[in-house]
């Protein structure tokens, strides 16, 4: 499905992230893979999104199933683990070698001929930007990827990048614990970028309330609507994103069905400007302690 189209009226309402989708899901009626996948087309969620870092790329292949036609398939390169294990043991290689091997492992492992955006996972401080993009959009005339997207970056990789070759998304984290996405928004409104914001529950850390202001108000609002935590997190994404010029999509993750739908309901809340106003104050005290 063609994603260099996106605007902020034909861009998707909602992305499903896979980062944690495994193997152990299969045969479990709410966390089956293939049903995972086929009860996201069937609500309309047609972004799947994952990457080579995330090991995962066979079991998505396996889960799409006669499903390819109906998504927009993603996938990233680019960060590769280190040989300890920790999370914080990894690398970044941006080089053409790099781009032009890692899109053929990817087609391999998830079983298809091209994907539909093809993210650079994160900025390299070793290969300028401009040779990477120039390699990316090599796949692209080859019929291996159909857009460019990047993730990760900063508004100069942005602008240097898209000078090479359109870019069609940009990843990035926006929620109410981390808004410095923000300052990007209207640049790239101007260049025609869709933003796509991945961890839209902050990580998991806006689902609990945890005795903090942003916590209680976020617990309060969702007490009175019905909903859960991270139904009303998702809520404000959504508010904000149908305010701003150009495209988002919401990416929260999830290998539930049941978190799936709460997902795709929560898009469908509409939050008071009180509500609105009530959620950013907290979080502001929040990142004043």
């Amino acid at each position: 499905m063609t994603v260099a189209t996106w605007t902020s009226d034909t861009a998707p309402l909602q992305g499903l992230g896979l980062m944690r989708l495994t193997d152990d899901g299969w045969g479990d009626d709410d966390r089956d893979p293939a049903r995972l996948v086929r009860a996201a087309v069937d609500a309309g969620v047609s972004v799947l999104d994952t990457a080579e870092m995330y090991g995962n790329e066979e079991v998505v292949g396996r889960a799409l199933g006669g499903c390819r036609q109906d998504v927009t398939l993603c996938s990233k390169f680019g960060v590769y683990w280190g040989p300890s294990g920790r999370m914080d043991d990894w690398s970044v290689r941006a080089d053409p070698a790099t781009v032009r091997s890692a899109i053929d492992g990817s087609l391999r492992r998830l079983g298809v001929d091209h994907l539909d955006l093809y993210y650079l996972h994160h900025r390299s401080e070793e290969t300028p930007i401009e040779e990477t993009v120039a390699a990316m959009a090599e796949l692209h005339r080859a019929g291996k990827i159909g857009a460019l997207g990047l993730s990760n970056v900063t508004l100069d990789d942005i602008r240097r990048a898209h000078a090479v070759h359109p870019i069609a998304a940009v990843q990035l984290e926006w929620s109410l614990a981390q808004r410095s996405v923000e300052t990007l928004l209207p640049t790239l409104a101007d260049l025609g970028i869709a933003l796509v914001a991945y961890s839209p529950l902050g990580h998991g850390s806006l689902t609990h309330s945890a005795g903090n202001p942003l916590g209680q108000a976020l617990a309060d609002i969702a007490a009175r609507e019905g909903a859960t935590r991270g139904q009303i997190a998702l809520a404000w994404v959504h508010h904000r994103a149908r305010r701003v010029a150009g495209a988002v999509v919401p990416l929260p993750g999830t290998t539930s069905i049941t978190h799936l739908h709460a997902n795709i309901a929560a898009a469908r809340i509409e939050l008071s400007g009180s509500d609105v106003a009530a959620l950013e104050d907290a979080a502001r005290q929040l990142g004043d302690r």
